[in-house]
């Protein structure tokens, strides 16, 4: 690995200004989902435990570089303090920062106000970054969720100090390594959801390093489109036929195979319940005008098994189908119960990230049986894409 971990630094006795990402959920000032707040905490006990102070740097929404109280962190402490089991004292400035009060010293963790308060933040800015860098002695980047963003809490100040990885950074570079720059072969990919055009660039690297790559949603109307069929009423984007052309070229070259739906369930309204029929799919399917495609069908699903249980690595991004109403979600629950079998039993490695794909895969119940499953969005995706993530970077050699 390029860069450190918390086990090669000396924490006794030091400040350790700590990146996280507890940018939560809040209705009615109260967290909803402390998910993201759960996943820090091993990272903020170890600190404790080796005799380090931790301060926390965090966001919270995006109030643009200027105050605005409905986006404080006030709003997270008492559940970052059940969390922790430990007590939080938020500090509402840098000059505050810089001046600590006894009850913030006596405090086990100090928690900056919202960093994207301070235009310095996503500016980038050096003295900003140098500001921050003064109020520790280490720094330990443990938001891989805000490391594709160029920011001073991300970027500038991970150059300005000891700096390493925390452990739910830890965790994600290393699952992500596993799935994509070293991965046990076959390795294959799922990649659904709505638009090709948003997932381009993910999948032009992916057909480059895959053995099988699955493709599900209104992407798969858009391939199969192109390839001359009729879907009548079907999600698709007319101006991506090329794109989806050159990609299946790409994959052919590449030596990696594209499954795509061979039938699907075809409805006339987009509604839970909605009358359905099975159709086959190809390049010479025609389908009335007012027909959707809105899941895979019995036929994918056998042939997705298939495709599965030849791997031994698995990456999962985005759903088959329409899952967020019955009976479109059929497809989804079930390849996903596929991988989470095979992950349970020891034969394949699964990671899994993106909003939509927690969701489902929670739906399905097989989230837990997954190696892992990130929940950073963004920077998954751009990791995905092979992109080199400004957080990441800051810390290698360092």
């Amino acid at each position: 690995m390029a860069w450190k971990t918390l086990d090669e630094m000396d924490l006794k006795g030091k400040r350790v200004l700590v990146r996280v990402d507890i940018n939560v959920p809040v209705e009615a000032g109260r967290v909803t989902d402390t998910t993201r707040i759960d996943r820090i905490v091993p990272t903020v006990s170890d600190i404790l435990a080796r005799g380090g102070k931790p301060m926390l740097i965090a966001h919270f929404g995006r109030p643009k570089g200027k105050v605005n109280l409905e986006m404080s962190l006030a709003q997270v402490v008492p559940a970052l303090e059940a969390a922790l089991n430990r007590s939080v004292v938020l500090i509402e400035t840098l000059e505050a920062a810089e001046n600590l009060t006894q009850e913030a010293l006596d405090a086990d963790v100090i928690l900056l106000e919202n960093i994207r308060f301070h235009p310095g933040e996503e500016a980038n800015d050096t003295d900003f970054a140098r500001r921050l860098s003064a109020l520790g002695d280490i720094y330990c980047n443990d938001a891989f969720s805000a490391a594709h963003r160029a920011h001073a809490s991300t970027a500038a100040l991970a150059r300005m100090l000891p700096a390493c990885a925390g452990r739910l950074m830890q965790a994600e570079l290393k699952a992500l390594e596993a799935a994509l720059a070293t991965p046990a072969r076959p390795v294959g990919a799922v990649v659904g959801g709505a638009k090709v055009s948003t997932k381009i660039e993910l999948l032009e690297n992916l057909v480059n390093r895959l053995d099988v790559l699955v493709i599900g949603g209104g992407m798969a109307n858009t391939f199969l489109a192109a390839l001359g069929a009729d879907l009548g009423n079907s999600l698709k984007e007319e101006d991506f036929f090329d794109t989806a052309r050159d990609i299946m070229a790409q994959a052919a070259k590449a030596g990696c195979r594209i499954l795509l739906p061979s039938d699907g369930l075809v409805a006339r309204e987009f509604a839970a319940g909605a009358d359905h029929v099975v159709a086959q799919l190809g390049p010479k399917t025609v389908l009335d005008a007012d027909q959707m495609v809105l899941d895979a069908g019995p036929d994918t699903i056998a042939h997705v098994r298939m495709a599965f249980e030849g791997l031994k690595t698995l990456i999962w991004n985005g759903p088959l189908g329409a899952f967020e109403i019955a009976p479109f979600d059929t497809a989804t629950v079930a390849a996903a119960r596929v991988a989470a079998a095979q992950t349970r039993n020891g034969v394949l490695i699964s990671v899994a990230g993106g909003g939509d794909t927690v969701a489902a895969l929670n739906q399905a119940g097989a989230a837990e049986d997954f190696t892992y499953i990130s929940t950073a969005g963004g920077a998954f995706l751009e990791w995905m894409e092979g992109k080199t993530l400004p957080g990441v970077a800051a810390l290698e050699g360092r």
